[in-house]
């Protein structure tokens, strides 16, 4: 799913061409290019006419990524399909292990761990290495959605206003009876926002969504309730002085965020075109990219 990634989506592109597939085939790769104004759709056609399996789809007017995810439900012809927006970069063999666990019929989707590129040196990169690790590990003990995520086609779309893809797919494939599994061993790259402002606007809205996730099918996702996730921002608590304050510092921006998405939700403030994070898509160059089983200087959570 791609908005304006001309920075990324060529980057994406060859990292997911040049997966190493063991357990399954690549036979198609579905670009929806929602609203595009850079040079997102030149790039997409330029590796398309490399590679027969790039499939572009334009949509000229931005309608948001629930819009978005069911012209690609519509469009995909496999029985297992892989999700993700263009400002993300999966790892070698992540492919291959997010859908492994369909060996086992019962299993109708996985998701990945994502790791996010930041500085966890500055304020805004810890908040976003804190945020992903507390995510890994309600993994561990639940399943909890995001970022690049893969599932059996077993619905033809999602809410259309919804603003919260992969909780609204993971509602649908747990309402069926099927099973869900955290792979921690497939990582995809992600970059946390840097500013205030942007990290407010993303929690904000992922609240508000999963608020409305409740309403409108009864399903709470695994993070919804602040107690679990505060349970475990204790027990992983970094005591050094800068982490642990700033630890709390993200704590309160992140109760401000759900404040805001509490009343967005109250208000039926519509986040399906939500505003980009334009921070969030400046990712390193690939040389600098860790290896998936590099970990980060120690800050808050880190197992």
């Amino acid at each position: 799913m791609a908005h304006d990634e001309a920075a990324n989506i060529g980057r994406l592109l060859e990292a997911v061409l040049s997966q190493r597939m063991e357990l399954a085939e690549l036979t198609e790769i579905v670009v929806i290019a929602s609203g595009c104004t850079d040079g997102t759709e030149d790039i997409v056609r330029g590796w398309a006419r490399r590679d027969a399996r790039i499939n572009l789809v334009v949509q000229r007017r931005r309608e948001g990524k629930a819009s978005a995810v069911n012209l690609f439900l519509a469009e995909a012809r496999e029985k297992v399909l892989l999700l993700c927006s263009a400002d993300l970069i999966p790892a070698q063999g992540t492919l291959d292990a997010v859908v492994a666990p369909f060996g086992d019929a019962e299993v109708a989707m996985t998701t990945c761990r994502p790791v996010p590129l930041d500085d966890p040196r500055t304020f805004m990169g810890f908040a976003a290495h804190l945020l992903w690790n507390l995510h890994h590990e309600i993994n561990l003990r639940s399943f909890k959605a995001g970022e690049l995520i893969a599932f059996r086609k077993i619905f033809e779309r999602i809410p259309y206003r919804s603003a919260v893809d992969e909780a609204s797919i993971e509602s649908v494939v747990r309402s069926q009876g099927y099973g869900v599994r955290y792979v921690r061993d497939a990582v995809t790259y992600n970059k946390g926002p840097e500013t205030v402002r942007d990290f407010l606007g993303q929690r904000r809205r992922i609240y508000a969504g999963h608020l409305a996730v409740r309403e409108l099918v009864g399903y709470r996702v695994s993070t919804l309730s602040g107690f679990k996730v505060l349970w475990l921002l204790l027990r992983h608590l970094d005591w050094r002085p800068r982490s642990f304050l700033w630890t709390w510092a993200v704590a309160a921006l992140e109760a401000y965020g759900r404040l805001l998405g509490r009343n967005d939700y109250r208000r039926r403030r519509d986040h399906a075109v939500w505003a980009i994070a334009k921070t969030t898509k400046l990712l390193p160059a690939p040389a600098v990219l860790p290896s998936p089983g590099q970990s980060s200087p120690r800050q808050g959570l880190t197992k």
